[in-house]
């Protein structure tokens, strides 16, 4: 059986933490930033982790498991 590739948008996307938690970063950054209150902006800049229910899929994409 050959090995798992992994999923290299899936790989651009998202990254593990040292605890092992797949991480994700904010969206809505990107553009339109003018009426975004700087409390917000800034909020965008930290990573978090992906949904319960997305665990799975993502893990398998990244060759987890």
């Amino acid at each position: 059986m050959p090995k798992m590739k992994t999923h290299r948008g899936a790989a651009k996307r998202f990254r593990v933490s040292g605890g092992g938690k797949i991480m994700r970063s904010k969206a809505y950054k990107s553009h339109i930033m003018e009426k975004k209150s700087q409390k917000r902006k800034r909020n965008f800049r930290h990573e978090t982790e992906i949904a319960k229910s997305d665990k799975k899929v993502v893990a398998r994409q990244l060759g987890l498991r």
